[in-house]
């Protein structure tokens, strides 16, 4: 099959959840033997120049990325907040320069199936209509409006009212554009059913974001015994409550309780609160040259997520590892984890703060949850074997 795949934002490196599920898709499609061209906005935020693309990736599959300016403007806010009704944050990715690259690559090929990499994507269907009789396809990456819903409950003031708005907003372009497609790919089953409950009647397949564990055989690191981390993009609003939660709830007592125990916060794009956190025990590494390699490098990974909405591929990534996870419900949502088997998850700071000390005091059952967390990859997450579904599924549509 010749597949377009169409990206807000160019999916290398391939450093926070959108861009690895993006990418990884997109190897396992060429491994599959199918003609690849990705064409990606190349946002102010996340600019990369084509030849930061290593050669053997372009070598393969075609990119074709183009410069839009999404940079957030206030001015712009404001004429949004008090003029339009669709959503600021879509807003900012509905440009000319990318449509017009798109209706010329159209124009110009014809496609088997164009794959939408999220919402945000989705005001450009009525162009591809116009000129490809291609599938369409969403991939669903999250439920876009869940995670605003769930992140008004976080805030106060003036931002609660602003997101609130933003939500409403969401909720009803997801609504109007929830059967405009041919097919829809949620990554998780969690948010097939809340699509099909929203009204989604469209042909669908659950594509959860797929690793090779090739990629992860590499590290074999002995952890730092004790430590704790995160890791995420701290640019993300829900991993910046989440951190919040668990230096005021949880943190202090733990210290408290192990004095010499560090806690490691590495990730992109930290704010101001995050960079200049002064509790006793905690290092903020920011960015970090190799994730993989200082996750090996600690031991208990923390997602204290409160909100949020898909599948945290940190996780997926920190189980192939063999990593010992605490996450909230939500961290961990979309995923088929099982309880103090591969896996502790905590709501209440209590409980949360309980299933650290758990694995801290006790290395066996450390050890055992790191080793059936590896397992559990290898039995439900091999790429290849994902991509290799979705492409049949594919097939059945054209």
């Amino acid at each position: 099959m010749k597949i377009l795949q169409i990206a807000n934002k160019v999916p290398y490196p391939p450093k926070d959840g959108g861009s690895i599920a993006t990418l990884a898709m997109t190897k396992g499609f060429k491994e599959l033997g199918h003609e690849l061209t990705v064409m990606a906005m190349n946002t102010s935020k996340h600019p990369v120049k084509e030849d930061d693309i290593p050669q053997q990736i372009r070598d393969e599959i075609r990119f074709i990325l183009v410069d839009v300016d999404t940079r957030i403007c206030p001015v712009r806010a404001i004429k949004n907040l008090l003029f339009s009704k669709m959503p600021y944050n879509a807003e900012r990715f509905v440009t000319k320069p990318f449509g017009d690259r798109l209706a010329e690559l159209l124009i110009e090929e014809e496609f088997d199936v164009i794959q939408l990499e999220g919402l945000y994507l989705a005001p450009y269907v009525p162009l591809i209509r116009e000129l490809s009789e291609a599938c369409v396809c969403m991939r669903a990456h999250n439920i876009e409006h869940e995670i605003w819903d769930r992140t008004v409950k976080q805030r106060t003031g003036l931002k609660r009212s602003y997101t609130s708005i933003i939500a409403r907003r969401l909720k009803k372009m997801e609504l109007e554009c929830l059967n405009s497609y041919d097919a829809m790919v949620p990554i998780t089953g969690r948010d097939a059913e809340n699509l099909k409950s929203m009204g989604c009647t469209l042909p669908m397949h659950v594509s959860p974001t797929g690793i090779s564990m090739a990629d992860f055989k590499t590290y074999d690191k002995k952890p730092d015994f004790p430590s704790i981390f995160h890791i995420g993009a701290l640019d993300w609003s829900p991993n910046q409550e989440g951190l919040d939660w668990f230096l005021k709830k949880c943190w202090k007592d733990l210290h408290k309780k192990y004095p010499d125990l560090k806690f490691f916060i590495a990730g992109r794009n930290a704010p101001d609160s995050i960079r200049n956190i002064r509790e006793p025990g905690v290092v903020f590494l920011g960015e970090v040259e190799d994730a993989y390699e200082f996750m090996e490098s600690k031991a208990v990974m923390i997602v204290p997520l409160l909100s949020g909405s898909g599948m945290r591929i940190k996780i997926i990534e920190g189980m192939a590892l063999g990593k010992s996870i605490v996450s909230t419900s939500i961290g961990a949502e979309g995923i088929a984890i099982s309880h103090d088997q591969n896996i502790i998850i905590a709501d209440e700071p209590q409980k949360f703060r309980s299933g650290i000390e758990g694995l801290l005091d006790n290395f066996d059952n450390f050890e055992a949850i790191g080793n059936n967390a590896v397992s559990f990859i290898e039995e439900n997450y091999d790429n290849l074997s994902i991509s290799k579904a979705l492409t049949a599924f594919y097939k059945e549509l054209i």
